[in-house]
Order: structure tokens, then C-alpha cells, then sequence
């Protein structure tokens, strides 16, 4: 393939736009392994580590390139590769850390080594599909990839958990990664070429297709239903507030309800009397995160993560005078919002309609429309 070619660059976004994508939980392993560390020693221990993956990496995709030249392996390899598309988009249940806890160095790099070896397999697969046999594409494409991955994690990591839909696009394009796989294989290449050419597009689209449609199916199955009840009136009409829960994300939506609920509350007979509580949910990270660090480190992790969302929330509440009991929680946003209201008694959930986990395609965030579909009382959702 000349590397003039557009095939060529066609093929390297598509090697990085893979890696991307199936490379989160990499980085949160890289980065949980280091975080023990001394300061001085944190870096050391993310390059070290970092550059021996990409190297491991580059010798396992180049035997993945060549054992896909046999026979009936890259119809395997597309099947493998279309089921792999569809777990991502099913959603994530944490496990407790099961790792041990990382003392130096040496074992901070080991742990990085190990956790990128067993978590690979799903790279190693779609890369080595996506380069088509070019071995100068794929060590390009590793190259840029992996260093990207790795020291722009927390970046990667927040655009993804604030627009998902990225999450379905990677989804999709190894659904057409994968279907390019199947038509080349050399059991049924030969006679595709000759009398079935149309599959060489027919079948990539269809693989993408196929993953988005059935992915989203499992993932609404999935999901627990949770019947809403009607809320309850009283014989002179709507039961005054008492209690209001607060969705924050950090978000700029989640501002925009921060200042709605300021205003409802001046709007209160009895401002004082309202008892406000404030909740940050984290999403999981996958059990395979959780395989190579311990529980501790885990919780750490997400304990940061939500001081953060929240400490323009809390900052804005103190300067108001109001208030306020904080609940830091690790789950499905949506169904985990709506357990926390109906566990505290509220009355009432305000939150931004699109958030740091929303998807930017409907008038609703997927944070919002979930807590709307489970919770037991009135949600109050401001739009911008």
C-alpha cells in the first residue's frame, strides 16, 4: 500500500481510531498503577511501563497479522471482533479491586506489562484486521496510538464519558473493521472478487449496522426496569417541597440546574426548611480494571473524580448560604440518581438534561432520560 494512497491514511485512522477507543481501560490500569508512586517516580514509571507495552504490543499484532493469512482465521477473527464491538456497548457492572497493592516502581511497571498483555487481545484483533497486512501501516499506526492513549488518558477518558456517542461510533467501526475481515479471508475471497463484489461494501456496513443495532438492544435489556409510581397528590393539591436532590457532573448543564434549584428555592415559603442533597455518580470501570488494582486504589480513583465534578457545586451552594448533604456514588447514573431520591425521601431530582454522560443526539441527555424512566417522583430537568 503506498503511503500516498488515501487507502493508506483510511486504514491509519482507522488502526488509531480502534486503539482509541479499546484502549480506555488501559490508561485508568496505567494510571491507577502509578498513582502510589512518589511524584518523582510517577512519570518514570508511566514511560517505562508504557514504552515496553507498545513494544509487546507492536510483536503480538505483527503474529496476529501473519497467523490471519491461514485459512478460515479471519472469519473467526471478524466473529470475535463483532462480539468484542458489542460489549462495548453494553454497560459496565465494577467489581471489587482484586490486585495487589503497587509498592515501587518495578512492580508499578510490571503491573502496567501484565494488565496490557491480558487486556490486549481485543487491540490485537482489530488492529491487525484494520492494517490488511501492511506491517510499516501497523507500527505507524501502534506508534501514534498507544503514546496518545497513554499520556492524553484523563482527556480521552472525560470526552468519552461526556459524549458516549463516541463510544457507539468506535462500536461501529470495528462492526466495519470486522466485516472488511470476513470478505478477505482467503476461503472466500477469491470468489467475492469474481461474483460477489458488491459485498466489499455490502458487508463492512452491515457489520457496523448490525453491532449499533444489537449492542443498543442488550444494553436496553439489560438495564434494570424500575417501575415509576405516580407521585402522590394531597387532598388540597401538590405536597410542598421538603426534600431535593441535586444531580452534579460538573457539567455546564449541571450549572444551569444548580441555578434553577437556587431560584425554586427562593421561591419557598420556608427556604430554610428545605433539606438539599447533592449526588455525583461515577460510571465503573470495567472488571478487567479491577483484575490488576486494589480496591483501595479503585475507590481513590473515583473519590477524585467526583471532588472535582463537584467542587464548582459546592463552592456556588456556600456562597448561597444553603445547606447541603453530598452522597458520592459509583454506577448506572441514571437508575443510581433515582435509588438515592426515593432512599432519602425526596420530593423532587433536579438535574441538567445533558451532562458529562449524556449522548448529544436527543432533546435528552441518556443520564437524564434513564432517571426520568425510573424514578418514583417528579424530575425537573433544565435544558440550555
Amino acid at each position: 500500500m503506498d503511503i500516498a494512497a488515501s487507502g493508506f491514511w483510511v486504514a491509519l485512522l482507522q488502526i488509531i481510531g480502534v486503539n482509541i477507543v479499546l484502549s480506555g481501560d488501559n490508561a485508568v490500569v496505567i494510571a491507577l498503577a502509578a498513582r502510589g508512586l512518589p511524584a518523582e517516580q510517577q512519570k518514570r514509571a508511566v514511560a517505562w511501563g508504557s514504552g515496553a507495552a507498545v513494544v509487546m504490543r507492536i510483536v503480538l499484532t505483527l503474529v496476529a497479522v501473519e497467523l490471519l493469512r491461514l485459512p478460515y482465521l479471519k472469519l473467526v477473527g471478524a466473529g470475535l471482533l463483532l462480539w468484542i464491538a458489542v460489549q462495548l456497548l453494553l454497560p459496565e457492572a465494577e467489581e471489587g479491586g482484586h490486585g495487589e497493592a503497587v509498592t515501587g516502581m518495578a512492580a508499578a511497571v510490571k503491573t502496567i506489562l501484565l494488565a496490557d498483555l491480558v487486556m490486549s487481545l481485543d487491540n490485537v484483533i482489530a488492529v491487525a484486521a484494520a492494517a490488511k497486512g501492511n506491517n510499516v501501516l501497523l507500527i505507524i499506526g501502534l506508534a501514534v496510538s498507544i503514546p496518545l492513549v497513554v499520556f492524553a488518558s484523563r482527556l480521552l477518558l472525560t470526552l468519552m464519558e461526556r459524549w458516549p456517542v463516541i463510544i457507539t461510533l468506535g462500536a461501529a467501526l470495528l462492526g466495519w473493521v470486522a466485516g472488511e475481515m470476513a470478505i478477505s479471508d482467503p476461503v472466500v475471497a477469491d470468489w467475492i472478487h469474481t461474483r460477489a463484489a458488491w459485498l466489499h461494501y455490502a458487508a463492512p456496513l452491515a457489520g457496523a449496522v448490525a453491532v449499533v443495532l444489537i449492542g443498543k438492544a442488550l444494553a436496553a435489556r439489560a438495564a434494570p426496569a424500575v417501575p415509576a409510581a405516580a407521585p402522590t397528590l394531597a387532598a388540597g393539591g401538590p405536597a410542598p417541597l421538603q426534600r431535593i436532590l441535586l444531580a452534579s457532573d460538573g457539567s455546564p448543564g449541571a450549572g444551569l440546574a444548580l441555578q434553577r434549584l437556587l431560584a425554586l428555592r427562593g421561591q419557598l415559603r420556608d427556604p430554610a426548611a428545605l433539606e438539599l442533597h447533592v449526588v455525583n455518580v461515577q460510571r465503573p470501570v470495567s472488571g478487567d480494571v479491577a483484575s490488576f488494582v486494589p480496591k483501595t486504589s479503585l475507590e481513590d480513583y473515583h473519590h477524585e473524580r467526583a471532588e472535582q465534578a463537584l467542587q464548582s457545586t459546592r463552592e456556588a451552594l456556600k456562597a448561597a448560604g444553603m445547606p447541603f448533604q453530598e452522597h458520592l456514588r459509583v454506577g448506572d447514573p441514571g437508575p443510581t440518581i433515582a435509588e438515592l431520591a426515593s432512599a432519602t425521601g425526596c420530593d423532587l431530582i433536579v438535574m441538567g438534561a445533558q451532562g458529562l454522560g449524556s449522548h448529544t443526539g436527543g432533546l435528552l441527555g441518556s443520564v437524564a432520560a434513564r432517571t426520568l424512566q425510573t424514578a418514583r417522583m417528579p424530575v425537573l430537568v433544565v435544558r440550555s
